[in-house]
Parts: structure tokens; C-alpha cells; sequence
């Protein structure tokens, strides 16, 4: 499900949102650091986490005022708190929203916070996951970094952002999927300039909302990863504490994006607090082939052809690989910007797919990797996931181009089959602790 972008004017400032479903009660989903409404949605996990909550509600997404799609403003004209709250009012406002449940993530929840506190007959109910109360050390509050730490931070940002490095500490799940990092890097430099991003993180680190958490008198729900490596599961329960009649909930997990990692946790609980209904999860275990595909240095050849022309490319190189799996029997199960996952009911099927898309879209200068694996799968409506999923995932990130390669099952399943391979070694696999022995097919 997607949306079309609108704009609602706050002051001399046009502030772009959303409004996405039709559910009994509104959401107001508030971004942490930067955003980007039109690009979250290129992004499967991240499309895949609001779809998810415009199932049971009204889903409101905007981008707050230099970042995305809203107007951009000089770096040192950075919106306050209060500002941004009026930004929030007249997106509320736009989309015929009287009151509406905030859903703030990371920095988004301070501003939800103070939101709520100030405007409880607007805010029917909060919600926050991985927020912090502030980004400065203090005796208090000795989760925050340090003014030093602070400041390699920046130096950090002004020297990294937009590229692929950040992973490790916002998603370490999604390290080592290249995908993923390659539409992550993009989004951010569509986000937000490095000069725009250095300047809001130094504006973060300036806020603190350890006094509004008292006023706060609305059905609140804090959400936190145990492991969360940019903010402090510690300062979730901490918020929690300060908060009257908040409840917490802690989460296993690292990453610091919702999105990433076991996503269904953090929305069933969001679910359940909001519409008092649990959802009911709907899961198949079955054996299956798992094929990943891969568009090799993707990035170069869209920055070579164009924009338009890319996307014109992958809109040709879907249709191979749909037809192709189609023809397999197999199933697709999502795109992912510049591949496919897809499951079959045998491994010979899915390794004949796997060639035949290969070799079909050389037709378009396109040159495309594979990796399969066979295993349990977990069926979760059209979704499948699973630590067979994570392992096909690594054995395609290790194939070369022009490559499909396979993981042992896949091979001993097949024998007799006439399919031929080139053995490639045992690998260790990130979040495996044996090793793995890969082929390769002639």
C-alpha cells in the first residue's frame, strides 16, 4: 500500500505527509532523525512495517521540516520542539485528524512526548521505541554519551554519511545483506545534505524531556530492544518510571531501526495496545527451496544509465524474473529494489530458475548472482522468513557475478539429477557457528 504525497503549510514552511489506510483509529508515525516519505516505501522491511500498521489503522507519515520532502531550511534555522509540534498540529490538521495515537521512534518519540503532554485532547494514546530522554551524560542519567563521545560521533557523520558503514550500530541483523545497505545509504542521502544531518544530530543532542515526563497523562506504552545499540534499553525503562501509568516492554534484539530484525514483535504489542486486539499469527512451517537473486554493482549501473533508464531496467528485469519463477513453479515472494526472494517446491526447479534468469538478463547489460538454499521455512501470510531465509541471504551475498550458488543441501538433494558443480569450500557464515560447504553450478 502507498500513498500519495500532499503537503500541508506550517507557517512559510510546506511539511509533505501521508495518510495511508482506512482503519478505525489514526496513527501518527513520527521519525526519528531523518525520513523520507516517498523512499521508505522502496525499502521492502521498512514498506512492509507501515503496511503493517495501516492494517488496523490510518496511517499518518510526514517528514519533518528539513528532511525528505518538507521544505529544507539553513542550518542554523533549525526548528525547535515547539516548532516541530506546530508542524505536527497542521499535519494532523490536513488530514482530518482531531486526535490520533503518536507513534514516535527514537528521536520521534521526544517529540511525541512533549506533543502529548501539551496537546492530550489531540493525543488519544503514545507510543515510543528506542527513545532516549537525553543525548548528554549526566549522573542521572549515565546512559547518554559523553560530550567526547558526542563529538566523534559528528566527526562520524560529516565523514561517512550516506554511504553503507552505519549498519553495524542502527541494524546489525541486516550487515552483510548488501541490498539493504546500498537502499539505506540511498535513502539517507535523500533525507537529509551531511551538512543538514550533522546539524540535527547537534540539535538532538540539545534536547531533554526528563521534565515533561510527568505531565504526560495519556495511555503511553514504551517499547525497547534488550540489546539496541544506539540507545540504552535502561533508558527506556528509565522513560517508562516517569511516565504515570506507562507501561514498558522489553524486547529481545539489537537493532535500533523497528523495521529491522523481528519487526512482528514490536507491531503486535503496538497492535494489542491500541485496539486491545492481539493479532493471531497465521504460520506454515515447510521445507522449501529459497532462491535470492542479485543485480551485481546495481549502484554504478544506475549512476551509468540514469534514472529513468534504471528504473525502466528493473521494471524489465521483475518481469524476467516473475515470468521465470512463474514457469518454475515457484513463488515470489517480494522484490528487494535490486533482486528477488523467492521459495520452489524442489531444488532442481529453483536452480533452473535461478540460470534461466541469469541468463535472460544479460539481454539487458544486466549481470545477476544467485544463492539457494533448502530448509524449514515459516510461512507468515505472504511473507517467509526463517533461519533458512538468513542462510540462502548469505550464500547469495557470496556468489560471484554470473554465479548461482548452493549450499550443501541443495547439492546432496539434487544427486542424480545431472546437474554438475564445482565444490567452493566450506565458508563461515555471519550468525552461523559451523561452517558451511558451498557448490557452485556448472
Amino acid at each position: 500500500m502507498r500513498a500519495e504525497t500532499q503537503y500541508a503549510r506550517s507557517g512559510d514552511t510546506h511539511i509533505a505527509y501521508q495518510v495511508v489506510g482506512q482503519g478505525p483509529i489514526d496513527i501518527v508515525y513520527v521519525p526519528g532523525w531523518v525520513s523520507h516519505v516517498e523512499l521508505c516505501w522502496e525499502e521492502p522491511t521498512y514498506a512492509r512495517f507501515l503496511n503493517r500498521l495501516s492494517s488496523f489503522a490510518r496511517l499518518i507519515i510526514f517528514d519533518k521540516r528539513g528532511t525528505g520532502l518538507s521544505d529544507r531550511v539553513r542550518d542554523d534555522q533549525l526548528p525547535t520542539l515547539e516548532e516541530r509540534m506546530d508542524d505536527l498540529n497542521v499535519v494532523m490538521e490536513a488530514a482530518s485528524s482531531e486526535s490520533a495515537a503518536l507513534f514516535g521512534v527514537s528521536e520521534g518519540g521526544n517529540l511525541s512526548a512533549l506533543f502529548a503532554a501539551t496537546y492530550p485532547e489531540r493525543t488519544t494514546a503514545l507510543v515510543m521505541c528506542g527513545t532516549f530522554a537525553k543525548r548528554i551524560w549526566s549522573q542521572d542519567y549515565p546512559w547518554a554519551p559523553t560530550p567526547e563521545e558526542r563529538q566523534k560521533v559528528y566527526e562520524y557523520v560529516e565523514r561517512e554519511w550516506g554511504t553503507q558503514r552505519d549498519l553495524e550500530h542502527y541494524a546489525p541483523s541486516m550487515v552483510g545483506d548488501d541490498a539493504f545497505a546500498r537502499r539505506h545509504a540511498t535513502y539517507c542521502r535523500h533525507s537529509a545534505s551531511p551538512g543538514a544531518a550533522l546539524a540535527l544530530l547537534r540539535m538532538n543532542t540539545q534536547s531533554d524531556i526528563t521534565g515533561v515526563l510527568p505531565a504526560i497523562h495519556v495511555p503511553a506504552l514504551v517499547l525497547h530492544r534488550t540489546g539496541d545499540r544506539d540507545v540504552n534499553v535502561e533508558e527506556g525503562r528509565w522513560l517508562a518510571d516517569r511516565i504515570p501509568g506507562a507501561r514498558f516492554k522489553e524486547l529481545p534484539g539489537e537493532d535500533h531501526f523497528p523495521w529491522a530484525g523481528d519487526q512482528d514483535a514490536i507491531l503486535d504489542e503496538i497492535q494489542e495496545f491500541l485496539t486491545g486486539v492481539r493479532p493471531v499469527p497465521e504460520e506454515t512451517r515447510v521445507l522449501a527451496t529459497i532462491m535470492f537473486t542479485d543485480i551485481v554493482e546495481s549502484t554504478q549501473a544506475a549512476h551509468r544509465v540514469g534514472d529513468q533508464a534504471w528504473k525502466s531496467l528493473l521494471d524489465h528485469h521483475d518481469k524476467i524474473c516473475e515470468d521465470s519463477i512463474l514457469r518454475f513453479r515457484g513463488r515470489l515472494v517480494k522484490t528487494t529494489g535490486d533482486g528477488v526472494l523467492a521459495t520452489f517446491d524442489g531444488p532442481g526447479r529453483g536452480i533452473a530458475c535461478a540460470k534461466e534468469i541469469l541468463d535472460r538478463v544479460k539481454e539487458l547489460g544486466l549481470e545477476v548472482r544467485s544463492g539457494l538454499h533448502t530448509g524449514e521455512c515459516e510461512i507468515r501470510g505472504e511473507d517467509t522468513a526463517g533461519v533458512a531465509v538468513h542462510l540462502a541471504a548469505r550464500v547469495s551475498a557470496l556468489a560471484g557475478p554470473g554465479e548461482v550458488l548452493v549450499s550443501r543441501t541443495v547439492r546432496d538433494l539434487v544427486a542424480g539429477s545431472g546437474i554438475e558443480f564445482e565444490d567452493r569450500g566450506a565458508h563461515e557464515l555471519r550468525g552461523f557457528s559451523e561452517e558451511w560447504h558451498l557448490f557452485s553450478v556448472k
